[in-house]
């Protein structure tokens, strides 16, 4: 049997938005030294990914109890 998550979905997302946030906030400065083209192909890649539905399953996706077959 699964055990239920100890937090709640709303505070796991509120996390994992947070963890993305400073992880781009560290990573920002890592394309100074690229070519301006590739530097502007990181940028548009950044924005198609965030037009972009999510694949990662809901913790409750991921939580819920498996059904029969």
């Amino acid at each position: 049997m699964i055990e239920p998550h100890p937090i709640s979905s709303e505070h796991a997302r509120a996390i994992c938005e947070e963890i993305g946030e400073r992880l781009r906030y560290a990573l920002r400065d890592d394309y100074a030294d690229l070519p301006p083209r590739l530097r502007e192909l990181m940028s548009r890649l950044a924005e198609l990914d965030c037009e972009a539905p999510t694949l990662v399953p809901t913790i409750e996706e991921m939580t819920r109890p498996l059904e029969a077959a």
